[in-house]
């Protein structure tokens, strides 16, 4: 048999596991004697504790891909197949994605080489000659799918490090598919934090300003959205998880497999009645915008004291409906994923369902729709949006009961 590549896994600093690459392109993650006896273990993932509160420790292996936990800390589309590329690694390999990436993940993780060896080889017929590889490596790892790179504020300038390792900023690069994406997103979070949503800081950049760019990656726009990583502190990373890992969904299926009532389930049962609330208007308001994709990555929870969660300041609120006719939400609320079915009969189903208390949701619903009224009269003359990003908003509200007092 041959030698097995092992990647050490750590959690604040300390090490927790083991991801190891088997024969076959398998692999597998085990938690280490320290961190299973240790009664106050930090949290790494809700979806490793049974119903009792236990440790899950069987774990079983996966084959190219990494177990969900771990794939959904790597890239997805444009961006992993740039950090891929840039690696010399093929972009399906997983395990030897987070091998190059894993110094720099989101929240309190930190993954490397268990012997700082050399990066294994591929298996198969695919493999990359990473001797011809013109760039280095970069070594920090976001999810999702946008040209996205973790940035240091420098003098009052956005800088990329050399390595791309110990940014605390993400700054997203415009899109080449759709218009204004970044202006979209910065109104959007502007009028989140005006009703009362718990939003981090942020700027909009021109793109010229952002030093150590990659080549070639600046003649995509002209401006950059950048918003404060909230899993960064002067005290240390705090560790944070979205809801793909806590139900153990691969990014490929965040559209599937649970939905917004699910999601209220946990953050019920984890963090009471403020993280209830916080939920129900960040449903109502991204319904009101047109969001149609808030999906299972873009809800997360935190640890911020190692253990006891809380939800995330909120992120990802754009309204894509100015880019895609679509009358319905990523997931199903309870019964249905339509705008024009999001009424007071749906939410009450949903507070019933997920055992919410049904006071506390229909009140925070109701208070959130007077405040989106209200910011949105006040603040669209200067939220920097197109004509038909501003007309579809305008027929949104019109089109959803819950904004209209309907039942």
């Amino acid at each position: 048999m041959a030698d097995l590549s092992v990647l050490n896994v750590k959690l604040h600093g300390r090490e927790i596991g083991t991801l190891t690459l088997l024969e076959g392109d398998r692999s597998i993650f085990a938690f280490n004697e320290a961190y299973i006896g240790n009664p106050n273990r930090p949290t790494l993932s809700l979806n490793f504790k049974d119903r009792f509160g236990g440790l899950i420790t069987d774990i079983p292996p996966t084959r190219t891909r990494v177990t969900p936990f771990f794939a959904n800390l790597l890239p997805e589309g444009q961006m992993r197949e740039y950090l891929a590329e840039r690696a010399g690694v093929n972009p399906r390999r997983e395990f030897h994605l987070l091998w190059v990436l894993g110094q720099d993940l989101p929240g309190a993780l930190l993954v490397e080489p268990a012997d700082r060896e050399k990066l294994p080889p591929l298996q198969g017929d695919d493999e990359k000659d990473r001797a011809g590889r013109r760039k280095p490596p970069l070594r920090f790892s976001l999810a999702g799918v946008q040209l996205k790179f973790s940035a240091v504020m420098e003098a009052r300038h956005l800088t990329i490090p050399v390595k791309g390792v110990g940014g605390d900023w993400i700054v997203k690069l415009p899109s080449t598919k759709f218009e204004n994406v970044p202006e979209n997103e910065y109104a959007m979070m502007s009028l989140a934090r005006e009703i009362g949503i718990d939003i981090p800081e942020i700027k909009l950049i021109p793109v010229k300003d952002i030093e150590r760019l990659p080549e070639g990656i600046g003649d995509i726009g002209e401006t950059a959205y950048a918003i404060r990583r909230f899993d960064r502190t002067e005290q240390g990373p705090v560790h944070i998880e979205d809801f793909a890992q806590i139900f153990g969904v691969y990014p490929d299926e965040k559209y599937k497999r649970a939905s917004y009532k699910n999601i209220a389930e946990v953050i019920w049962a984890e963090t009471g009645e403020a993280g209830v609330s916080e939920f129900v208007r960040r449903l109502v308001f991204n319904t009101l915008i047109g969001n149609a994709d808030m999906h299972l990555k873009n809800w997360s929870l935190m640890y911020p004291d190692g253990r006891t969660a809380a939800l995330t300041p909120g992120y990802d609120f754009v309204s894509t409906i100015g880019y895609i006719d679509d009358d319905r939400m990523a997931l199903n609320y309870a019964r249905t994923k339509r705008f024009d079915e999001f009424s007071k009969d749906e939410l009450t189903y949903l507070a019933a369902k997920a055992k919410l208390p049904s006071k506390l949701v229909m009140d925070t619903a109701i208070d959130t729709v007077e405040r989106f009224h209200e910011a949105w009269r006040m603040l669209k003359p200067e939220l920097r949006l197109p004509k038909k990003a501003v007309e579809a908003i305008e027929e949104q509200i019109q089109r959803v009961p819950l904004a209209s007092g309907l039942p």
